[in-house]
């Protein structure tokens, strides 16, 4: 299973963007995906996680009402859409997959197998 971020780069505050995560090899997209970030200095946190059918999402309250995840199953292609970033939003974002399928998706990383390289967001003020 592969999978490879594209989209990131720099954006002044209060832009967009719009990342993809694209999937490839022997995997499922009915399993659970979901977006972390990692900041310099801080942990890992998982920011949105969409359910293996992409009806059910949740986020951390810090991107709550910003950012929306969703997936084409068609193109086994995972997105987040970035709205009114902030520079606190800038980081490493990647995407990642579970080997399992559920309503309601962790956003613990220990909890998913497959990672993508990452692809860095910068937000200017």
């Amino acid at each position: 299973v592969r999978m490879a971020e594209v989209g990131g780069g720099s954006v002044q505050s209060g832009g967009s963007l719009r990342l993809s995560c694209v999937v490839s090899g022997d995997t499922s997209m009915s399993w659970c995906m979901a977006w972390f970030r990692q900041a310099p200095g801080k942990e890992r946190e998982g920011i949105a996680t969409i359910s293996g059918s992409g009806v059910d999402t949740a986020y951390v309250d810090s991107v709550k009402g910003r950012f929306t995840i969703n997936r084409d199953t068609a193109k086994n292609t995972l997105y987040p859409q970035m709205d009114s970033l902030k520079p606190e939003d800038t980081a490493m974002y990647s995407c990642a997959a579970a080997d399992f399928t559920s309503a309601y998706c962790p956003r613990d990383s220990s909890r998913y197998t497959y990672w993508g390289q990452g692809t860095q967001v910068t937000v200017s003020s």
